[in-house]
Formats: C-alpha cells, structure tokens, sequence
C-alpha cells in the first residue's frame, strides 16, 4: 500500500467508527426499553401471579439491510438523513397470550413519563388485506451518552401468540418465493389467518371465564372466611416480635 492510499484507509475506519456509535445508540435505546418490559413483567407476575407477556425479542437492523432500505426510498445515505427518515432500526416483539394483552401492555408502556409514542398502527383491529395483524408502536426513549442525550426511536410490534406463528410462516413463504407467492398460496394464508383471528377470540373467552370463577371462588372464600387474612398477618407480626430461641 503506497502513501497515498493511506488518507482514504484512514477515511473508512473514520466511517466504520462513526457507523457503530451511530448503531449502538439504537441498541442503548433497545436496552432501556428492554429494561422497562422486563420490570412490566416481573411486576405483573408478584402482584397478579401472571403476565400478559410470553415472550420478547429484539433485532437490530445490519448496516447492508439500513442502505438497501434508504436506497429504494431515496434517502440520502447520510447519517442525519437515515436518522430521521428510517425509524425501525431498533425493533422489539412482544409476544402476549390474549388480545386483551397487548393492549394492557401498550398502555402501561405508554403512560411512562419518559417514553413518547411517535406513532401508532393498529393492525389487530384494522388487520391488512393479506390478513396480517400485529399492534406497532412506535417510540422515542431518551438515551444518556458521556456528552449528550438522544431520543432514540425503537418500534414495538405487540401480538399474540396465534399472530406470531401466522406472521413467521407467511415472512418464510415470502422468502422462498421471493414476493413471487402463487395466488393458491395468498388465498390459503388469508384463511389461515381467519383461522387464527378464531382461535385468539376463542381463546380470549375462555380466559374470561376462567378469571371469572377464579373471582367468584376468592370472593366466596374471603365471605366465608373474613378474619382468615387479619389473623395470619397478627399471627406473623407476634412471631416477628417473640421469635422463639435457638436451640
């Protein structure tokens, strides 16, 4: 490598460098909303004994697919540029049993001080026409560096577990056709997606009377045994108090 290559090898490690931190402030921005869902979660289960969250995942967008998207947008391939015209770089899913789930937990996202709901695309109750549903939200969440702080936007896709399966094996049929899908196999999806709309509605029924008689039974208990709590509680309070000695 003579001298005068050197300026443009220094430029592309300039680049590269500049890449990473640029990334990297999305995946900080992953980082904190991961927090908040994992503290949603673990909240949930002590004060409930359950969790409208299954599962959660999070991708980050390659450097290859974030330029092939700005190229066939048109986007100037600048960072500022990407910046503010590509705003899925950070991606989480969360995965919910029911519905109802998905709004619950959308809603308690929401309502934290510092998280700012840029947009929203409700595709469960406006499902598009190939039958895909899912609840997107898109979200800025301050990030803290050593000399600044950024609003970083992250999307949130919410949906159930009957959505998820649907979403993965019509993304797998895409793939394999490269968009070219036969119109047997658009059609077959399509009813395979009403199937799954059935059995999330299904199955949201039965959840509801199943927490229903869970309700009638702990209230009939606490009727029938109205003291049962109070005498537990002084009971542990005197053993706090007079712990027995030792042996």
């Amino acid at each position: 490598m003579n001298s005068n290559e050197l300026p443009d090898f220094r430029e592309m490690r300039a680049l590269r460098d500049e890449f990473a931190r640029f990334l990297l402030s999305y995946k900080f921005g992953s980082d904190e909303m991961l927090t908040k869902i994992n503290i949603l979660k673990e909240a949930f289960e002590l004060t409930h004994d359950y969790s409208p969250i299954e599962h959660v995942s999070f991708r980050l967008k390659s450097a290859d697919s974030i330029f092939e998207k700005a190229r066939r947008r048109g986007i100037e391939l600048s960072l500022v540029s990407i910046r503010k015209n590509i705003l899925d770089i950070a991606g989480i899913r969360i995965t919910c049993s029911f519905i109802s789930d998905a709004y619950r937990l959308r809603d308690m996202l929401v309502r934290q001080e510092d998280v700012t709901v840029l947009e929203t695309k409700d595709y469960i109750r406006n499902p598009k026409s190939n039958g895909y549903k899912s609840l997107h939200i898109l979200l800025s969440v301050p990030v803290f560096t050593l000399d600044r702080v950024d609003q970083v936007p992250v999307e949130l896709q919410i949906r159930t577990i009957a959505m998820d399966f649907w979403a993965s094996l019509e993304h797998k049929i895409y793939y394999k056709y490269e968009g070219a899908v036969p119109e047997r196999l658009i059609a077959e999806l399509k009813d395979a997606a009403d199937v799954a709309d059935r059995l999330d509605r299904k199955m949201e029924r039965l959840h509801e009377e199943v927490t229903d008689l869970q309700r009638t039974e702990k209230a009939h208990e606490r009727r029938s045994n109205p003291q049962l709590s109070e005498e537990l509680l002084e009971d542990f309070a005197r053993a706090m108090r007079n712990p027995e000695p030792r042996p």
